[in-house]
């Protein structure tokens, strides 16, 4: 929790005050004190801070919420990114997380079994959508026949223990029927970030990422894998034990479902319901 700071200042009285003191009566330093008092014991819960473990997936979208959640309520968000995977075993063993926005739905159901998570405060707060990504134009075409052709050296995957997106990576393989073709050629990142960055850097000709991450970014080529290939990406949330009484936590939870938030997470191309 973190306190705001007034630099402090002197004023000059005015000839005003000067030529008519104000005559205080008893009374008035009580209610003065009492005013005070109030206010002091107040300012605390008006700038609460939450710590939050976000899906590597959701790192842009995350940010930008966090920062309008912070205008909007004066509370504010601490983002920790990596894994779902990363995280739940942290949580699991007393991570002090208050807010858990999972990219899938299997470990907040967990964590509210296991009696990490407050219970009835899981929901799906967005859709998360597999891409086919290179750097390289044209390596990548729209129905993802490279896959088949085997024109590649390396293709990058997050870990599927870990990640969900690497799980919908490896059921779109699946589905297609190369997984044991391309198997070889698979590298992991621990999570969807480095699967990313490998794709992003050239160190992979190509990689299954998410769509957020390569919303905005110009060039290379892509194919946006139809939903029916793998299991629905549900990235769900849940307040942690630890945050049951932060209010910041509850806070941030509630802004999230709200309406500045949801047009930033569909804005970075995940469906919403």
């Amino acid at each position: 929790m973190r306190g705001h700071h007034r630099s402090a200042g002197t004023t000059t009285p005015s000839p005003c005050a000067r030529r008519w003191p104000l005559k205080i009566t008893g009374r008035l330093p009580l209610v003065a004190a009492l005013v005070a008092l109030a206010f002091g014991a107040a300012a605390p819960a008006l700038a609460a801070e939450t710590q939050v473990a976000v899906a590597a997936n959701f790192t842009e979208p995350a940010k930008e919420i966090a920062a309008a959640f912070a205008a909007a309520t004066g509370h504010k968000a601490i983002l920790s990114f990596g894994s779902s995977g990363q995280f739940y075993a942290q949580v699991a063993h007393g991570a002090p997380y208050a807010v858990f926005l999972s990219a899938d739905a299997d470990r907040p159901k967990k964590a509210e079994q296991d009696g990490l998570g407050v219970p009835n405060t899981r929901f799906t707060y967005a859709v998360g959508r597999l891409v086919l990504y290179s750097k390289t134009p044209g390596l990548v075409d729209e129905g993802g026949a490279v896959l088949k052709n085997g024109k590649f050296a390396k293709l990058s995957i997050a870990d599927p223990a870990a990640a969900p997106y690497g799980v919908a990576a490896v059921q779109t393989l699946q589905n297609l029927g190369v997984y044991a073709q391309v198997k070889p050629k698979i590298v992991q990142g621990t999570s969807i970030t480095q699967a990313y960055q490998f794709a992003a850097s050239g160190a992979a000709d190509l990689g299954f990422v998410a769509l957020s991450q390569v919303i905005d970014q110009p060039g290379g080529s892509r194919w946006l894998v139809p939903a029916s290939d793998h299991k629905p990406i549900d990235q769900q949330a849940i307040l942690l034990f630890s945050g049951q009484k932060n209010p910041a936590a509850a806070a941030f939870l509630k802004f999230l479902k709200g309406p500045q938030a949801v047009a930033i997470i569909k804005r970075y191309g995940y469906e919403v319901r």
